[in-house]
């Protein structure tokens, strides 16, 4: 019996009543958070590169996420691999990752490679690939065949389900009360990638039938009858966005009747046409996989499947407007905002701070392992590594504090160097780039990565009190000018502590004063890792209390 088998062994041997308090998404208002053993949970996560999840490479995957500072990795778990004939199942790589995680103190995300991966289907066994009578696959209009697999097919579904079910059955046998695996991710970029539907005969008649009245009465359609009667232009990325979301729903019902983790779905989203292109919008089946969870489809996706919990867009674009649109899309009253994917390059530390600033639940770098496809030894991305290793210790709190809906970040944008943020009557004032000259704007960075996260924390009747760090930024506490006229007031600091969260208690190290607050909270980025606990109060703003 190898190493892994006697690990496996001995925790199977732990009694296996499920804790009550499983990993799940809490909701608080439009807030929401991961909450993992009872307590908020940020995930600072990395995902490995696809082919990673072997033993012949995991060695490279440890000291990559060690050098980003991560406390959740994302691995996949491959359908062909697990179930290589029908109804034979190997588990030995799922538990080698659980084992692997627990090692490294982290917390394991899996990634189920099923049915869809990419809008493809090349992660299925090959007794489902080399039976397409069987295991049908989608036709384009012209009858062509792709490597997709139907969502209309009944055997695919219970192909997946079951699988997919076994797998779960598993996950709880070796971790119902060890929570090492806090997430699933139920397929992968799922759609199809090669027509904007399924045009076989089965899917044909359906699409030619009326909309479901479950699906149009939840969105409210005016108009009801044929896919085409109803949604006109966008009828055939429509129809697919309700079978592969509605199989997909099943797939993970039937997991979570196995054991009940939190579940979401990733999506290659819509990235915007150039304008050159002459054309409004991207092509569907062509540019992305149609009938996935993109933009314009949330809203179908959520009322065919309650049981995905979230719904995840991947990111890679360098264009900040387009992130922000994307943030609004995903970041919704019914809807965590997670990112399960992005980009390594710079502009993604900043994001990092932008999505905490929008209630993120967690981010996720694609391809964080050694294994030379992505990275190579200590080339690890430092702005992202900085972030990391500035929240980690206190990422609880974090969480905590998006879930109650008092943290907010500021961003630097190209030639805006300065940016304001309202707690109420106080305003937060940040400035980005240094040396910072009295009475002039501040100077930016010269690739616009500055970034500071503030939160407000409940202090003492007529103080107020704020949690603060950054990276090249200064941050300033006034009241509002309306708040400071109509009450003669202005703030002043009691005291400022650098310090940091230690088992969710406030350690100080030492008090800021002089140069280190007379011009705001600096923090600089030759300089990371501080944190710093500011407690003010009011004064009047003239001497009107003197004259009392």
């Amino acid at each position: 019996m190898n190493l892994c088998r006697i690990f496996l062994a001995a925790t199977l041997a732990l009694p296996l009543t499920l804790n009550a308090q499983m990993p799940h998404v809490e909701k608080r208002g439009d807030n929401f958070a991961m909450t993992v053993d009872g307590k908020p949970f940020l995930v600072l996560g990395a995902q490995i590169n696809n082919s990673s999840s072997w033993a012949s490479t995991l060695p490279g995957v440890w000291p990559a996420l060690a050098d980003l500072h991560v406390n959740t990795v994302e691995a996949p778990v491959y359908w062909e691999l697990m179930e290589p004939t029908p109804g034979k199942f190997d588990f030995a790589n799922v538990d080698l990752l659980v084992k692997g995680a627990r090692e490294h103190n982290l917390h394991l995300v899996l990634l189920w490679f099923g049915t869809w991966k990419n809008g493809q289907n090349h992660y299925v066994p090959e007794w489902v690939k080399t039976d397409p009578i069987k295991y049908p696959r989608e036709q384009t209009a012209y009858g062509k065949l792709l490597d997709v697999m139907s969502p209309h097919s009944t055997n695919n579904l219970e192909a997946d389900k079951h699988a997919f079910a076994a797998l779960m059955r598993h996950v709880k046998e070796i971790d119902g009360s060890k929570h090492t695996v806090i997430m699933i991710q139920v397929e992968n970029e799922s759609g199809s990638v090669g027509s904007v539907r399924d045009y076989s005969p089965a899917a044909q008649k359906l699409f030619e039938g009326a909309v479901p009245e479950a699906l149009t009465s939840t969105l409210h359609t005016a108009k009801t009858g044929t896919w085409s009667q109803t949604f006109g232009a966008d009828a055939d990325e429509s129809f697919a966005a309700y079978a592969t979301s509605s199989y997909i729903n099943e797939v993970a019902k039937a997991g979570k009747a196995e054991y009940p983790l939190p579940m979401y779905c990733n999506v290659w989203v819509t990235y915007p046409v150039h304008a050159l292109e002459n054309r409004d919008k991207a092509s569907a089946g062509q540019e992305y996989p149609s009938g996935g969870a993109q933009q314009q489809s949330i809203a179908i996706w959520k009322a065919a499947a309650p049981n995905i919990d979230v719904l995840a867009p991947d990111f890679y674009s360098d264009d900040v407007p387009f992130y922000h649109s994307v943030v609004a899309a995903y970041h919704r009253s019914d809807n965590a905002f997670f990112v399960p994917e992005t980009g390594i390059a710079k502009n993604f530390g900043r994001y990092f701070f932008y999505a905490l600033g929008h209630g993120a639940i967690g981010f996720s770098p694609f391809g964080i392992d050694y294994t030379d496809w992505t990275l190579k030894k200590h080339e690890m991305p430092d702005f992202l590594s900085a972030d990391y290793a500035l929240i980690g210790p206190m990422q609880s709190e974090i969480a905590q504090f998006n879930l109650e809906g008092e943290l907010q970040t500021a961003v630097e944008d190209p030639g805006m160097a300065r940016e304001q943020l309202h707690f109420g009557d106080v305003v937060a004032t940040t400035s980005f780039g240094f040396p910072q000259k009295d009475g002039e704007v501040p100077p930016g960075t010269s690739d616009s990565h500055g970034r500071a996260l503030v939160a407000q924390i409940d202090g003492k009747s007529g103080e107020y009190e704020f949690l603060a760090t950054g990276f090249d930024a200064s941050v300033s506490f006034t009241f509002s000018p309306e708040y400071a006229k109509a009450h003669n007031a202005q703030l002043e600091i009691l005291r400022a502590e650098e310090g940091n969260y230690e088992n969710g208690v406030w350690k100080m190290t030492r008090i800021w004063n002089g140069d280190q607050t007379d011009r705001g909270l600096q923090f600089h980025a030759g300089a990371p890792g501080q944190v710093v606990r500011i407690r003010l109060h009011s004064l009047p703003l003239t001497g009107e209390l003197a004259a009392r």
